[in-house]
């Protein structure tokens, strides 16, 4: 039996540290993402995902990572599995509906950057977002109030926008 037990204790002791958790994974990520290495970020939340497949911040941030390399469409599907575990997640929703316009499929991108504002009505860059979509759709009225409320919220680049497409 004290065998059992000190075998038992020395795995334990000599795995601590090996095994990373799906957050350690995010987190490692999150700091790629920051410095800009893409495919070690994506790399990273991929293992995140394979520990924990409901992990919402994997599949968002590695939907960044994909965003930032070009792959536009998978970055859709990773942010559409972080809509599908968190139904209310905003950013999510903002981040899906900027690779949609990427794509030039504007009314996705409105449903999206509407939905982001539903959810979250201080959301700047959505009402931002969703205002340029707008006037990509010759929708220029409609865009100009949404980029004069992303002003209003304090959001600088919707200034430069109104003065290019709203006066």
């Amino acid at each position: 039996m004290k065998k059992i037990f000190y075998l038992i204790a020395t795995l334990l002791i000599t795995s601590a540290g090996y095994g990373q958790t799906a957050e350690n994974y995010v987190d490692k990520g999150i700091e790629k993402l920051k410095n800009e290495d893409y495919k070690k970020a994506k790399a990273d939340y991929n293992k995140a995902i394979e520990i924990n497949h409901e992990n919402v911040k994997a599949y968002y941030n590695r939907g960044n990572a994909k965003y930032k390399l070009e792959d536009h469409r998978s970055a859709i599907a990773d942010f559409t599995k972080a809509i599908e575990i968190d139904p209310e997640y905003a950013e999510a929703y903002r981040n899906r509906g900027v690779a949609k316009a990427t794509l030039e499929d504007y009314s996705g991108a409105i449903e999206d950057f509407s939905k982001a504002i539903e959810i979250n009505h201080e959301n700047a860059k959505a009402y931002y977002n969703r205002g340029v979509a707008k006037i990509m759709l010759d929708k220029q009225d409609s865009g100009c109030k949404d980029l004069s409320k992303a002003c209003e919220m304090g959001f600088s680049q919707a200034y430069y926008a109104i003065r290019k497409h709203c006066n």
